[in-house]
C-alpha cells in the first residue's frame, strides 16, 4: 500500500508537476554563474544546469531539460522557486522605478507646474539646479543638440528621489 499517495494523484496531475519542475530547470539554465553560485544546488543538478548550457543543438538540450526537470524531483523546489521570484520582483520593481522617474522627467520637460509638484514631494531637491537643467533639456530638444542635460536631469532626478523618502501629499 505504499503507493496509495500515487494512485491519488492523476497522470495529468503528474505530467504537470513534471513540466513545472522542467519550467524552474529552464530558468536555472538562463540564470548567470553568480546567480547559480547562490542557490545552492546539489552536484549533479548544478552539473546538469552547466551541461544545458553548453548544448547548442535543440534536440540535446531538450533531453537535457527534461534529465533536470528528472534530477529535480528527487529536490524541494520550493528555496529554489522562491530565490527566483525574489529576483524577478526586485527587477519589476527596478523597472517602475525607472518608468517613474522618465516620467518625472517627461512632466518636468512639458511644464513648470510639474516641477513645483516635484518640490512638494522631494523638498530636499535643488529647485535651481533643475530649472537650469530643465532649461537646458529643452534648449537641446530644440535644438536637436545632444541630450547632455536630459540625462543630467534624470541622473539627478534618481538621486533625489533614491535619497529622500517622499513627503506625503
Amino acid at each position: 500500500m505504499q503507493d496509495e499517495p500515487d494512485e491519488l494523484t492523476s497522470k495529468t496531475r503528474k505530467k504537470k508537476d513534471m513540466l513545472a519542475l522542467q519550467d524552474l530547470g529552464v530558468k536555472l539554465v538562463e540564470l548567470n554563474e553568480q546567480q547559480l553560485g547562490t542557490m545552492q544546488l546539489p552536484e549533479p543538478l548544478l552539473a546538469a544546469v552547466r551541461e544545458a548550457r553548453r548544448l547548442t543543438r535543440h534536440e540535446a538540450r531538450r533531453r537535457q531539460m527534461q534529465y533536470i526537470g528528472r534530477l529535480m524531483r528527487d529536490i524541494d523546489p520550493a528555496p529554489i522557486r522562491d530565490r527566483l521570484d525574489e529576483w524577478l520582483g526586485q527587477g519589476r520593481e527596478h523597472t517602475a522605478q525607472l518608468h517613474a522617474l522618465e516620467r518625472w522627467r517627461d512632466e518636468l520637460l512639458a511644464g513648470d507646474p510639474a516641477l513645483e509638484r516635484f518640490l512638494r514631494e522631494y523638498p530636499g531637491a535643488d529647485s535651481q539646479q533643475l530649472r537650469t537643467l530643465i532649461r537646458n533639456a529643452r534648449r537641446e530638444q530644440g535644438a536637436a543638440l545632444p541630450p547632455k542635460s536630459y540625462r543630467e536631469l534624470f541622473r539627478v532626478l534618481r538621486d533625489v528621489v533614491t535619497q529622500e523618502p517622499a513627503a506625503d501629499a
